[in-house]
């Protein structure tokens, strides 16, 4: 089956990249910024329009609030980033919030950081995608028509973007990055000319619409209720953060500065954005409301079901530039775009945590080797699965995923904060150079501070999203946890059962003897191969069994057994019910029954084929065989391969090629990463290319 998927394979993902040229995938600053933070640049897309629907329950008259929203989000970016540049520089391995924690905090508090951010991830992808379809259905109404059909296709393609590897899809990425940057501050400037300076009037083509308040009149704790959920609604903005610091290892040395410095353009970029928009919004008259086609009315009636609410930036664009003018055209398209490369942010930080917590045993080994374009292909493939669940459940609607976020990314900013501040503590405990204190004292100082003010946003999150949705945030988080809890324990227990002891054990004492099994279904060519081999083991005792499924071909098979002179005794096992696996089964075990301290070793000949197809019509019963001897305690299972003509063929084909690794090489990763493996306790567990030939007359 490799065979037949090789091919499209290389074609849709390149051709498999050596393990040593891993550093030639390390990214500049410039590649970084669209990679690592295209999420909280293009939240700019959507996270002023959050706060302006939660504000449109109590009516228009609560969209003066909005500036002081946008300041406290501003006041919280600047201290979440100035927060992880610290971190960046303390913990550049790439373990992020969760080896902060984890370090800092214990392995509980690592593991709630870790399940937080995975959530988050998943998150991100389903946000990002369903807000790009919505942005790019109102122009395409095709798309709007096949909404999930649509953001499950982006997703599969931006999966494939991925798995050909992070450098060659950051340069993908970032023409529409910059693009989006440029349009939104071009239309920034230019509004702002217009406005202040022509004095022209500006209008959204929602400006003379009324809002219906749902709650008109809030006053009080209400209404204090109503500004937290709405400031929770625009913390939106700050989520991807955190994927720089999980991302350090992809960046260019000096790492660390790299880094930092890539948080400090995007904070500055994204707080910008955000803070313009929202003046903006605020200068057209633009109108949002949680339900449009029932709260929105226009000349005294009601809009409509028909009605699409297009996103803030649309309608400031298109008050700014002019419908249907080129720059309107253009940022448009760029906003779609950048919104669904948004989800890289994702692509880039869910494979490599999945990496660091398989590689900590708390995930499937799997996760944490390398792809053939050396990428966590297995994270990446996994994190399209979830996403793409998501979005099918609720039917892309950006509107209600938003409603999940941001929970998991305030866990992690709140637990990583306070796990640099026990950092910082435990440093100053030792450090004795007055200058190294007081930078140290300063960052203790930027990390208290962060950890207040998320600590205080998360509370916030909660009590005002928990009934809105966040509440499904939690519970993956929960079961991320308990999932991830329960493959550690597995691990432990398996290696604790596999621990070589001190002293002599069962396994390591010699057998008594090696009664070996040699398995003939016919006279041919790989069976005299296999008895070949198996006189070379010189074992104990050795014989060859056949199954008695046809009294024909049996009496055949002895008959040529004996013509031939071959010195091995055949065994014949009757199978009235023509069985193959079961009459082999309880032979082997009738054998340890009888002598518990000797090794049964059970010898089959089997076909090396080179068509995917020819797989199917060979080695079928030995497959199943196979899987049932590895269960039984003291048997060793030896496969003797016989290459057949195709096989050749299929050699031939991996000699054109001009990069050919072994299955696995690359995906086992650098070579200083490797880890011995517990050797197998069996023989040649399978040639490759092909497994069994079947067992039994004449079944093959």
């Amino acid at each position: 089956m490799s065979k037949l998927t090789d091919v499209p394979k290389r074609i849709l993902i390149g051709r498999a990249l050596r393990s040593d040229r891993l550093g030639e995938t390390l990214l500049p600053k410039r590649i970084a910024l669209p990679v690592f933070a295209s999420d909280p640049l293009s939240s700019v897309a959507y996270a002023p329009g959050e706060v302006l629907l939660v504000l449109s329950i109590a009516g228009l008259s609560a969209y003066h609030f909005s500036p002081w929203i946008a300041v406290a989000v501003v006041v919280l970016m600047f201290t979440v980033v100035a927060s992880y540049r610290q971190n960046v520089h303390a913990y550049p391995s790439g373990g992020g919030d969760y080896e902060v924690a984890n370090t800092n905090l214990g392995p509980k508090a690592g593991l709630t950081v870790a399940s937080a951010l995975l959530v988050d991830y998943v998150l991100t992808v389903a946000v990002s995608i369903s807000s790009g379809i919505e942005n790019l259905g109102s122009a395409i109404p095709f798309v709007v028509e096949h909404k999930v059909l649509c953001a499950v296709a982006v997703i599969v393609l931006l999966t494939l973007m991925n798995l050909r590897g992070v450098k060659e899809s950051g340069k993908l990425f970032a023409i529409p990055t910059y693009v989006f940057v440029t349009g939104v501050f071009l239309m920034l400037v230019w509004g702002a000319f217009r406005s202040f300076v022509l004095g022209d009037e500006m209008k959204a083509p929602t400006a003379d619409l009324v809002i219906k308040p749902e709650h008109e009149g809030l006053a009080g704790l209400a209404l204090v209720f109503l500004l937290l959920r709405a400031f929770s609604s625009g913390c939106a903005a700050l989520t991807g953060v955190e994927a720089i610091s999980n991302g350090v290892p992809a960046f260019r040395k000096p790492k660390s500065k790299n880094a930092a410095t890539t948080l400090a353009l995007m904070g500055g970029l994204a707080v910008t954005m955000f803070c313009g928009i929202i003046v903006l919004a605020m200068a057209t008259d633009v109108r949002m409301a949680e339900r449009p086609a029932h709260d929105l009315f226009l000349n005294g009636q009601p809009v409509g079901a028909d009605y699409v609410q297009n996103p803030v930036i649309s309608q400031v664009a298109e008050a700014v530039f002019g419908h249907g003018s080129i720059l309107f055209i253009i940022l448009a398209a760029a906003t779609a775009l950048v919104l669904f490369l948004a989800a890289n942010t994702a692509y880039n930080g869910f494979p490599l945590l999945g990496s660091i917590l398989a590689q900590d045993r708390y995930l499937p080994r799997q996760l944490h080797t390398r792809g053939d374009r050396l990428a966590f292909s297995n994270g990446i493939v996994l994190l399209a699965g979830a996403a793409a669940l998501l979005v099918v459940i609720y039917g892309a609607d950006s509107t209600r995923l938003i409603q999940l976020y941001i929970v998991g990314v305030f866990v992690s900013f709140t637990l990583s904060q306070i796990g640099m501040v026990r950092h910082w503590n435990r440093h100053l405990r030792t450090e004795k150079d007055p200058a190294k204190r007081r930078r140290m004292i300063r960052s203790r100082a930027i990390n208290t501070f962060g950890a207040f003010f998320t600590g205080l946003v998360l509370v916030v999150v909660l009590v005002t999203k928990f009934t809105h949705g966040a509440w499904v945030a939690l519970l993956g988080m929960v079961i991320f946890y308990a999932t991830m809890s329960a493959i550690r324990r597995h691990y432990d227990r398996v290696a604790e059962e596999i621990a070589a002891p001190e002293g002599p054990s069962d396994d390591s004492v010699r057998p008594s003897r090696v009664h070996s099994i040699v398995l003939v279904s016919k006279v041919h060519r790989p069976t005299l191969r296999a008895v070949a081999y198996a006189k070379l083991m010189r074992s104990d005792t050795l014989e060859a069994v056949s199954i008695n499924v046809d009294p024909d071909e049996t009496k055949a098979l002895k008959d040529e057994w004996e013509r031939r002179g071959i010195s091995v005794p055949l065994k014949i096992l009757d199978s009235p019910y023509r069985e193959i696996t079961r009459p082999i089964i309880e032979y082997v075990k009738n054998l340890r029954r009888e002598s518990p301290r000797d090794a049964v070793s059970v010898i089959i000949p089997e076909y090396v084929v080179g068509h995917w197809y020819e797989h199917l019509l060979h080695n079928q019963s030995a497959l199943r065989l196979k899987g049932r001897l590895l269960f039984t305690p003291g048997v060793m299972v030896t496969s003797v391969p016989y290459q057949l003509e195709s096989s050749e063929a299929a050699k031939q084909r991996a000699r054109r090629r001009q990069e050919w690794n072994a299955p696995g090489a690359v995906r086992r990763g650098p070579v200083e990463q490797r880890k011995p493996k517990a050797a197998s306790n069996s023989g040649n567990k399978g040639s490759g290319n092909g497994v069994g030939n079947g067992v039994g007359n004449g079944k093959s």
